[in-house]
């Protein structure tokens, strides 16, 4: 893999020496990588360094991925960066047996000149799947690395069990570098830690979150959700780790080495101001994210795993519940829901149902039908047809768990629309002003008005928006489509 990649990126003119430079922060782990990268790029962008931060995959615009400074990359960077990187590529494929890179890799090649074109003070890099074989590994000198929650996901590549999945993820450990982790299954440890061993590389495991000292009271994260925690403990420490090396903090990350005897803590040092707001100001969009349009709530989340959707559902009930609080009149819940990469959907749903939804609705990940076409499709093995069968699918699932009865031959509490664009304007009756022009894509039939009642009667509507970031994506686009524009 490394040696495909190391092609590639001299056929673009980089180097792996080049990398070198850009101070490097490498995070990979199941669950949480986006959010530790964001508070880590957010704190040391409080200290006044120019950040670069890499993640996947974008929600509405794909220069999400990219930011500077907090900051989707500019357009036109983007578009020369691209081009430039395609063009060389497509000059030289005769010469290497017309080899081109995946999609993945082509973005992280685009990546890493941007990078070094904005002479960035540090790079955030987010692997994208696993660590050992990830494109992103080809980066050999980072300044720390960090590992969050691990868990079953992406069982085709990285394997059907916890233990598999850590071997992959300790790939990107490197020799001499300090290597962060937050606490995890006994049996994924151990492998984590058996990796560093063999790669020499000293591995901590932060300590929970109320263990920082603090001189304003506990610390205040802007991201919801207890599962914060230990992300927020995590960036906490890979922060601190790469300051120190630029010395501009304290002594308290850990020097002593790995023992066989178990893995070390790392210490709960006392945050700086920086470090305090930086968890405090962290923006992560459509993960435990909340949007009020007037009387309607939109709750948004992109958990796709089991672990991850149990947390969705302690954050949601939680959530809504205060959001209930000053509500005179009904309140209706409404799930929206779609899973995508041949996820387990009846194990995902059934955790959701003690939520006491009013309602279920289900859509495929494809914003607006109206503007729609085959070639829109992210994943090309799923024709449009694939994704209507999974979206029933779905449905047959949640009516099962929920012991709902067929009357006169209709699905009673659930309903499946074509695009994310026509199940938002049903759930919502032309009540968001942002979605009042969709009217018109909506079949109105008198099962779909049937079902509508405890829309229209709802003083608010609450509505859980979850099991794929791409749904989520496709929600944020249909109702912030004029701020990626």
């Amino acid at each position: 893999m490394f040696q495909i990649m190391e092609s590639f990126m001299k056929r673009v003119g980089l180097s792996v020496e080049e990398l070198d430079r850009l101070n490097v922060i490498h995070v990979t782990g199941t669950k949480g990588k986006g959010s530790t990268c964001a508070y880590t790029e957010q704190i040391l962008r409080n200290y006044g360094f120019r950040t670069g931060f890499y993640s996947s995959p974008h929600l509405v615009d794909i220069r999400e991925r990219i930011r500077i400074n907090g900051q989707l990359i500019d357009k036109d960077v983007f578009d020369k960066n691209f081009r430039l990187v395609y063009r060389r590529l497509h000059e030289t494929k005769e010469a290497h047996d017309g080899a081109m890179p995946t999609y993945f890799v082509f973005f992280t090649l685009v990546v890493f000149r941007v990078f070094l074109e904005e002479k960035v003070d540090v790079a955030v890099v987010e692997v994208g799947i696993g660590g050992q074989y990830d494109c992103t590994n080809i980066i050999r000198r980072p300044w720390v690395c960090g590992i969050t929650s691990l868990g079953i996901d992406h069982i085709k590549i990285l394997g059907d069990t916890i233990e598999k999945i850590a071997w992959h993820k300790g790939g990107i450990f490197k020799m001499g570098v300090p290597a962060f982790t937050v606490k995890q299954p006994d049996t994924a440890l151990a492998v984590l830690k058996e990796r560093a061993e063999e790669i020499n590389c000293p591995l901590w495991v932060c300590p929970d979150l109320e263990d920082y000292q603090t001189d304003c009271g506990p610390l205040r994260l802007s991201l919801a959700g207890e599962h914060q925690c230990s992300n927020a403990s995590l960036a906490l420490q890979l922060s601190h780790a790469w300051l120190q090396r630029r010395s501009l903090a304290g002594q308290n990350v850990p020097n002593t080495p790995l023992k066989n005897t178990g893995t070390p803590q790392a210490n709960p040092f006392r945050p700086s101001p920086s470090m305090v707001k930086g968890l405090e100001e962290t923006v992560w969009p459509g993960r435990t994210q909340v949007l009020k349009h007037g009387d309607i709530t939109y709750f948004l989340d992109g958990a796709h795993t089991v672990r991850s959707i149990q947390a969705c559902v302690r954050w949601f009930t939680e959530s809504s519940a205060q959001h209930e609080e000053n509500t005179s009149g009904p309140v209706t819940r409404v799930l929206l829901f779609n899973l995508s990469g041949g996820r387990d959907s009846a194990a995902m749903l059934k955790l959701l149902v003690p939520c006491r939804f009013n309602l279920a609705v289900f859509c495929p990940n494809i914003p607006d039908a109206s503007t729609f076409c085959q070639a829109d499709l992210w994943n090309v093995n799923n024709t449009v047809e694939d994704m209507m069968a999974f979206c029933l699918e779905h449905e047959k699932n949640w009516r099962l768990f929920n012991n709902l009865q067929d009357i006169n031959g209709t699905h009673q509490h659930t309903l499946v629309f074509p695009c994310i664009r026509s199940a938002l304007w049903w759930i919502t009756q032309g009540r968001d002003s942002a979605l009042t022009d969709s009217a018109d894509t909506v079949l109105v039939t008198p099962s779909t008005e049937a079902k509508a009642a405890p829309l229209c009667d709802a003083a608010q509507i609450h509505i859980l928006v979850t099991g794929s970031l791409f749904l989520v994506g496709g929600t944020l686009k249909n109702l912030h489509s004029e701020s990626y524009k």
